[in-house]
């Protein structure tokens, strides 16, 4: 029981780091903040036993960390390469059930635009269906604070859109 409460406790810093980085109009504050809520978010996942959900957010904290560095195709190549690499690990070795194609989905979504995309704009669009998928995830494996940080990043996105529109 104390262990949830950790868990939760990690999901909601999560959200505190990506409420921030959503409303950043500056794609390297974004990986930063974005970085620091997967990490948070992993260890969440991963004590609540949602094995694709912490790997994929692990990935993505990487991911994040290299790509304040270096973009280009052989990043992206790699870590799509790692994420397929641990859904076959799961799927077929550990024999995990269809709801992780969701966690990878989500996943794969969030690796190409952050290595691919440099406006914040287009990057916002591809995240609500990311983010969307992410919800679906949490739901069903039962994280409160996983559901409550894609409900979150999605109205942040959602408002941080809808003010872009305004202003122009």
């Amino acid at each position: 029981m104390d262990n949830v409460w950790v868990a939760e406790a990690f999901g909601f810093s999560a959200i505190l780091f990506n409420i921030v980085g959503y409303r950043s109009n500056n794609m390297r504050s974004y990986l930063i903040l974005s970085g620091g809520a997967m990490l948070c978010l992993s260890a969440h996942f991963f004590m609540l036993d949602a094995m694709a959900a912490g790997i994929g957010c692990g990935l993505a904290a990487i991911r994040n960390a290299v790509t304040l560095a270096v973009r280009g195709t052989w990043v992206l190549v790699l870590f799509i390469s790692l994420s397929i690499g641990f859904f076959i690990y799961e799927w077929v070795i550990l024999q995990h059930g269809y709801i992780i194609l969701l966690a990878y989905t989500s996943s794969f979504i969030f690796t190409a635009g952050s290595i691919l995309f440099t406006d914040v704009a287009l990057m916002r669009r591809w995240f609500i269906f990311a983010e969307s998928i992410g919800l679906v995830y949490a739901l069903a494996v039962g994280s409160i604070f996983g559901s409550v940080f894609n409900t979150v990043n999605l109205c942040s996105i959602a408002i941080k859109m809808w003010q872009q529109r305004q202003h122009k």
